[in-house]
C-alpha cells in the first residue's frame, strides 16, 4: 500500500539536498530524511485547573519529572555543535549538503544515541549518574566509486576538547558493522537515465499509455521503481513503471498504474554504463528496447485499458448523501482539564498510578520508556522497530516490491495532527523535531496526548437488588506517521486496570497494480487497476521489566483433557486444563500464536510470587483487528533483512550490543543486512534473565472496492494488550470513584451511592470542540551549518 519508489524520482536532486538517497516516487511529497527528537513545546494551557465545587477549567496539570528524560532527544544546539565538531574533523572530508554533489561525503542525519540499558537502569534506580550523552552520526561517503554509510558516535555531549567521533559499530551485528554500501546513490542520475529511456519509447508510449515522460514540461506520465535494491549476482537492477500523473488535487499516481515497465541495469556509478535489459507489458517479456517496439508496433498487438485519473480517486464528499448527515456528530469533552500530569521540558507524563518519558527518533518516531505503574518500573522501553510492506503480484515491479519503512524514517514523515479530527480538540499536543541534511526540521503538534471515554463501561454487574456500573477512561498516546502514499496510526491506551493496548491502524492509497494478468493476486477494483495483496508487518520491541531484570518466560495452555476424578467413579469427563510450563532459552522463544488462542505467554518474576503463591507477571496477547506474520517464506526481496517477521513473537534475551531488531539501510544488501535478527536468537537463557519480547502487528491485505479511495482506519488495524498477571492482588479500577451503585426492589429505587463522583456544574461549551484549522502549519526548518537560528521559516510538510 505504499509508493516509495527508491531513487527513481524527477526532481531527485531536490530531494537529495534534503537527505541523501531517500526518497519516493512522487517529487511533490518526498519527505525529509534526519533524526527526530521530540519538540520542546506543548500546545497546551498550564494555568492551575481549580476543580474545586466541581466547576470547570481547560486547564493541564503540571509536574516535575523524578529525573532528567535521557531517553529524550538533541537539542537545536546540540544538533548544531555536533555538525560543526564533524566538519571540522578533516578526515571526514565533509562537504556542506547545500554545495555537494552526489560525489561528495555529506551528514544526512544526527540523533541521540539511545543509552545502554545497563547505565541507564543505574541512574533511574540506584541514583547513579546520568549516563553520558553521544551522537549518533549518519555520514554518506560519496566521494569513492563505491559509495558506502558509515555510522559514528560523537560524543560525549557536550562537545569539548574529549569529544570524539569514532565508527560506531557495536549495535551491530553483520554486514560492515555499521558500515553499509548503497547501491542508489546517484539518484538525479538514475532519473535523468529513466527520462532518455521514456524519450527513446516516446511514441510507443502516447499511442498505448496515453503520455510521455521525458522530462518535458507537458509531460503527463511519471516514472518510478522498485524497493529494495536487486542484486543479481554482481549486477544491482531495478524494475520501473510508467505511472499517469494527477490530474486534479489529488495525489493518486498510486492507483494509476500503466502496466508498461523496463528493466535498469545500474550497476556501478558511470550512467554510460548503464543500459534497458527488459520491458514488460500485459503478461509479455521482451529482453530489448528494441524488441519491444517491433512487437508494440506490429499489427495485432493488444493495448489494455488506460490508466484514467477521475473524480473515483478524490477524497472530498461525493455520493449519495447520508441520512442526517446534516447534523453534527457526538463529540468528546473535558470539562474539568486534564487528569494527567504533564512536565512538558522532560516529556513525563503522570496518569492513574501511570508515569511514562516519551521520546522521538528519526527512524522510529513515537517511543515510550520507563513506564511505572504503582511506582515500580514494568516496562524499560517499548517501540516501533521496523513496518514491513512486501508485495506479490504477476507483473516484476510490483513482484519486486517489498518496503522496509524506516529507511524512509517514521519520525519525519510524523506531520502535523488535524485538531478535532485525528484526536479531541482538547488534546495536549506535543512538537517534534529531526535534524535532515544540516538543517532542523520542526513538526508542531505531531504527537497528541488525551483522555477519553471509549463508550462501554470497564465492569459492571447486576443483581435482584441492585446495579453496579464502574465507567471507562483511557490516556491515548498518538501520532500519524505517512510514508509515502500510506498513513499509518500508532497509538498507546493506558487503562485504569493496569493494562496497556498497542494499536496500529492504516490508511491512504493503495499501491495498485496493473489489472492484466494479475488475477491470482487481487481482486480488480477499478477499469485498470488491481488491488494489489500484499502484506504488513510491523514490528514492536517490548523491554518488560517486573519487579526487576531478572525474569522468565511462562506459557499457559488451554488443553482438552479426559479425568477420572474421585467424586465420579468409572465415569471419565470430558473437560479442560490450563498447563504452565517455562521457555528456557531463545531457540524455543519463537513463537506463533495458537488457531484458537489457547496458549498465552508472559513475563513473570520468579523470585516474586504474590500472596497467594502465584508469579506476578504482565502477559501479552493478540487483542483486535488482524495480527500477522510474514506469508512468503525465503522472501527473495528480503533475504535475511526482516528476520523478525517470520513469527508473531520472539523473546530475547537483553544485550546493549542489540537495541533494535532491524536498521535504516537493510534495504540496500538484503541478503547481507548490518542487522540480522536471526543472529539474536542463539539459545541463550531465559531463565532469571532481562528478557526482551519483540511482537508483530498488522495485517493480510488483499484491497478490495472498498479501499478506494482511501483505505479505512475500521477495516485496517491491529493491536496487542499487556495485562497484569497475578501482578496485583485485585482489579486496580475498582479504585476510581467514577461509579455507581442504584439499589432497588420492586421497581422502586432507594438509593443511589455515587461514592463523590459529581457533574461539573457549568455550562456545556461546544467552543471546546471547535478548533481553528486555519493555524495548521507545515514545518519550520532553521540552517545548522552555518547555523543561523534567526532563518528559520515556515515550509510546506515534506518540502525543501
Amino acid at each position: 500500500m505504499q509508493v516509495k519508489f527508491t531513487a527513481l524520482l524527477l526532481f531527485a536532486a531536490a530531494v537529495q539536498a534534503l537527505g541523501g538517497n531517500r526518497h519516493k516516487l512522487l517529487p511533490a511529497r518526498a519527505r525529509a530524511a534526519g533524526k527526530a527528537r521530540a519538540g520542546a513545546s506543548l500546545q497546551a494551557s498550564n494555568q492551575a485547573a481549580s476543580k474545586a465545587g466541581g466547576g470547570c477549567s481547560d486547564g493541564t496539570i503540571t509536574v516535575t519529572a523524578p529525573k532528567t528524560n535521557i531517553f529524550g532527544g538533541l537539542s537545536d544546539d546540540e544538533f548544531a555543535n555536533v555538525t560543526s565538531f564533524l566538519h571540522q574533523q578533516k578526515r571526514l572530508n565533509l562537504t556542506a549538503v547545500a554545495n555537494a554533489t552526489a560525489w561528495d561525503n555529506t551528514l544526512l542525519t544526527i540523533d541521540l544515541l539511545q543509552p545502554n540499558k545497563s547505565d541507564a537502569v543505574n541512574y533511574l534506580d540506584n541514583g547513579g549518574p546520568a549516563p553520558p550523552r553521544y551522537a549518533h552520526a549518519t555520514i554518506q561517503v560519496g566521494a569513492t566509486r563505491n559509495p558506502y554509510i558509515q555510522e559514528y558516535q560523537v560524543g560525549p555531549l557536550p562537545i569539548t576538547k574529549q569529544s570524539t567521533a569514532s565508527p560506531l559499530s557495536y549495535i551491530y551485528n553483520s554486514g560492515g558493522k555499521g558500515k553499509q554500501y548503497i547501491y542508489n546513490a546517484d539518484a538525479a542520475s538514475i532519473a535523468a537515465f529513466q527520462l532518455q529511456v521514456g524519450t527513446t519509447v516516446a511514441n510507443i508510449t502516447k499511442t498505448l499509455i496515453n503520455g510521455t515522460a521525458t522530462g518535458s514540461a507537458d509531460d503527463n506520465l511519471l516514472i518510478g521503481g522498485n524497493d529494495p535494491v536487486i542484486h543479481e549476482g554482481n549486477r544491482t537492477v531495478q524494475w520501473n513503471q510508467f505511472y499517469t500523473l494527477q490530474t486534479g488535487v489529488f495525489f493518486d499516481e498510486t492507483v494509476l498504474p500503466t502496466g508498461l515497465e523496463f528493466k535498469l541495469d545500474i550497476t556501478g556509478r558511470d550512467p554510460s554504463k548503464w543500459k534497458v535489459i527488459g520491458w514488460y507489458y500485459g503478461g509479455q517479456f521482451w529482453p530489448t528496447t528494441k524488441a519491444f517496439m517491433k512487437a508494440a508496433t506490429a499489427p495485432g498487438f493488444t493495448n489494455y485499458a488506460a490508466a484514467v485519473d477521475g473524480p473515483w480517486a478524490g477524497t472530498d464528499p461525493q455520493g449519495t448523501p447520508l441520512p442526517h448527515d446534516d447534523l453534527y456528530p457526538p463529540a468528546s469533552l473535558q470539562p474539568q482539564g486534564t487528569r494527567y500530569a504533564v512536565d512538558v521540558e522532560e516529556k513525563y507524563v503522570e496518569w492513574m498510578g501511570f508515569s511514562f518519558y516519551v521520546g522521538f527518533t528519526r527512524d522510529l518516531g513515537m517511543q515510550i520508556h520507563n513506564v511505572e505503574y504503582q511506582g515500580k518500573r514494568i516496562i524499560y522501553e517499548l517501540g516501533l522497530q521496523e513496518a514491513l510492506a512486501h508485495y506479490a503480484s504477476f507483473d516484476p515491479l510490483q513482484s519486486t516490491v517489498a518496503y522496509l519503512d524506516s529507511y524512509y524514517g517514521f519520525g519525519p514523515s510524523s506531520f502535523e495532527l488535524v485538531q478535532g479530527f485525528d484526536c479531541p480538540s482538547y488534546a495536549t499536543y506535543m512538537n517534534v523535531s529531526f535534524f535532515a541534511s544540516e538543517v532542523s526540521h520542526t513538526h508542531p503538534n505531531a504527537i497528541c496526548l488525551f483522555e477519553y471515554d471509549p463508550g462501554y463501561p470497564i465492569a459492571r454487574h447486576i443483581t435482584e437488588s441492585y446495579t453496579t456500573v464502574t465507567k471507562h477512561a483511557d490516556l491515548i498516546l498518538r501520532s500519524v506517521a505517512t510514508v509515502g502514499n500510506y498513513d499509518y496510526m500508532f497509538e498507546y491506551a493506558f487503562h485504569i486496570d493496569g493494562s496497556i493496548h498497542v494499536t496500529v491502524r492504516a490508511s491512504g492509497y493503495i499501491q495498485g497494480a496493473y489489472y492484466a494478468e494479475n488475477e491470482e493476486y487481487g481482486f480488480r477494483i477499478h477499469d485498470a487497476l488491481s488491488g494489489d495483496m500484499h502484506d504488513h508487518v510491523v514490528n514492536y520491541k517490548l523491554d518488560l521489566d517486573v519487579l526487576g531484570t531478572q525474569n522468565s518466560l511462562m506459557r499457559s495452555q488451554v488443553i482438552p483433557a479426559t479425568v477420572q476424578y474421585n467424586w465420579s467413579p468409572g465415569i471419565p469427563r470430558n473437560t479442560m486444563k490450563v498447563e504452565r510450563d517455562f521457555i528456557s532459552n531463545e531457540n524455543d522463544a519463537k513463537i506463533n500464536w495458537d488457531y484458537n488462542a489457547a496458549t498465552t505467554y508472559a513475563v513473570v518474576n520468579k523470585d516474586e510470587k504474590n500472596q497467594y503463591g502465584e508469579y506476578r507477571g504482565y502477559q501479552v496477547m493478540p487483542a483486535s483487528g488482524s495480527v500477522t506474520h510474514l506469508t512468503v517464506q525465503n522472501s527473495t526481496d528480503l533475504g535475511t533483512s526482516a528476520a523478525w517477521a517470520t513469527n508473531h513473537l520472539y523473546a530475547v534475551q537483553h544485550h546493549d550490543s542489540e537495541p533494535r531488531s532491524a536498521y535504516a539501510y537493510n534495504n540496500q544488501d538484503t541478503n547481507n543486512p548490518s542487522v540480522d535478527f536471526s543472529l539474536f536468537t542463539n539459545g541463550e537463557s531465559l531463565d532469571q534473565e532481562d528478557v526482551v519480547l519483540y511482537f508483530n502487528l498488522g495485517m493480510h491485505h488483499v484491497p478490495q472496492t472498498a479501499d478506494l479511495p482511501l483505505t479505512v482506519f475500521t477495516t485496517a488495524q491491529s493491536s496487542m494488550l499487556i495485562i497484569p498477571l497475578n501482578y496485583i492482588d485485585y482489579n486496580p479500577s475498582i479504585a476510581t470513584i467514577h461509579n455507581v451503585r442504584v439499589n432497588f426492589n420492586n421497581g422502586v429505587v432507594n438509593e443511589i451511592d455515587t461514592f463523590g463522583d459529581m457533574v461539573p456544574a457549568c455550562k456545556l461549551d461546544f467552543g471546546s470542540v471547535s478548533t481553528n484549522l486555519s493555524a495548521y502549519t507545515g514545518e519550520i526548518v532553521t540552517p545548522k551549518f552555518p547555523y543561523d537560528p534567526s532563518a528559520a521559516q515556515v515550509a510546506n510538510p515534506g518540502g525543501t
